[in-house]
């Protein structure tokens, strides 16, 4: 029997700190190469999602639903995908929702050559369950983490994404070229990628992640009980503001990334500049995250999140008012993302900081819920937006969400100062 399988077994002796560090060490690993998959496969189909969404039905107002379906997908299996993961672990949710993706992406390919729009949402959608998998990959990167290490962690898978991720956007090009080769209809290419990218790290969860992490960490709960009760209590306060920060950044990014394609193609950018500019806005998503992670550890994590909401606010000011210049443009979208990383890091750990330890598998899926539900509607509206108000507009509306976020920072630092002052 290997090594791997020994730790597995709850019937060995505990195990030692050397031993939980060195499975630590290997599970980041794991999810890290399993990231860099996932970013790959999905990077190029949906920077061409709202493209295809509007060729395909022919009508720029619905562009977002390309983004808004993604989102609903996520969302819908967010909380079931929690519940896989508490029952069966870790591997079997990731793997899982890796092959759905992988599905979702064949669906789209379908859907592009017979031009059907409804499929077309259908296999977003599907495809959105690989966002999901992202989503709870960056939570598994906690289930062994050290209480003063877990915004670290947690970082460091999401850093990963930034290689798969910044590549993908700019495979539309190539991807799309490799489809038209193949006989495809225009933009159904990258579909390809989803489909293989997403199987190879189905199939890289189911071998490499063991033991599984979640599992692991619940055999410790049994094994080391002093430590657990050392940690505080369920900080309902701490829960409520990291699902707000989480939901309200991802839909301010969400509404004005996925218009920016659409914006730009507009005023004469081609493929390859719209896939340079979303490359560098995922570069400010993803590439900054342990930075965050390491301040959201020392500094705090509200503060931290607040540091979040002030680049998404310098963000909104710079793209709105210089929506007609691409390079302006750019700026405001790497700014985007910078925020998106500061916010989203912050609040993932200050949401599973702030859970028991038995619910926080629970409280993980309906932080991906919130993600997912909130993403949709402003995948949802930014088209409407778009066609209403134009990317200006969208832009400066926008700065009410992270308004919303400073209100629910503001009223938990004065309610943690009255407790203390009492």
């Amino acid at each position: 029997m290997s090594r791997a399988s020994d730790l597995a077994d709850a019937s060995i002796t505990p195990l030692g700190d050397a031993e939980v560090a060195l499975v630590r060490r290997r599970t980041r690993v794991v999810l890290i190469a399993g990231q860099i998959l996932s970013g790959v496969g999905m990077g190029a189909t949906l920077s061409a999602g709202a493209l295809l969404a509007t060729r395909v039905s022919g009508d720029e107002a619905w562009s977002g639903m390309a983004a808004t379906m993604t989102t609903i997908g996520a969302a819908s299996v967010a909380v079931p995908l929690a519940a896989l993961a508490r029952a069966r672990g870790r591997r079997v949710a990731l793997s899982t929702g890796a092959l759905v993706a992988a599905l979702g992406g064949g669906v789209g390919l379908l859907a592009a050559i017979l031009d059907l729009f409804p499929l077309l949402l259908l296999g977003f959608a599907m495809i959105g369950v690989g966002t999901a998998v992202n989503l709870q990959t960056r939570f598994a990167a906690t289930d062994l983490a050290q209480p003063e290490h877990r915004g670290r962690d947690l970082a460091l898978v999401v850093w990963a994404t930034t290689v798969g991720a910044i590549a993908g956007p700019n495979l539309i090009a190539p991807a799309d070229a490799t489809g038209l080769a193949l006989g495809l209809p225009e933009l159904a290419g990258p579909f390809l990628f989803t489909i293989a990218a997403q199987l190879l790290a189905a199939g890289f969860y189911t071998l490499a992640l063991r033991p599984d992490p979640l599992r692991l960490a619940h055999r410790l709960l049994l094994e080391r009980p002093a430590p657990i009760l050392e940690e505080r209590a369920e900080d309902r306060a701490g829960i409520i503001v990291g699902l707000v920060a989480l939901g309200f950044s991802h839909a301010t990014m969400v509404s004005v990334m996925s218009m920016t394609p659409v914006h730009l193609t507009h005023h004469g950018a081609d493929l390859v500049i719209v896939g340079v500019t979303i490359s560098l806005h995922v570069a400010g998503m993803f590439a900054l995250s342990p930075v965050f992670g390491i301040l959201a550890d020392r500094l705090g994590r509200a503060e931290t999140i607040a540091i979040g909401q002030l680049l998404l606010l310098a963000s909104l000011v710079v793209t709105g008012v210089g929506a007609e210049s691409t390079p302006v443009v750019v700026v405001g979208l790497v700014l985007l993302g910078l925020g998106w990383s500061a916010s989203t890091v912050a609040a993932s750990s200050l949401v599973s900081a702030s859970a028991a330890p038995a619910r926080r598998t629970v409280i993980q899926g309906r932080a991906d819920l919130v993600m997912g539900a909130t993403g949709a509607l402003g995948g949802a509206s930014a088209g409407l937006v778009l066609a209403a108000v134009g990317y200006a507009g969208l832009a400066f509306g926008a700065i009410l969400l992270v308004a919303g976020v400073l209100v629910a920072l503001a009223v938990r630092a004065l309610a943690r100062g009255a407790r203390i002052a009492a």
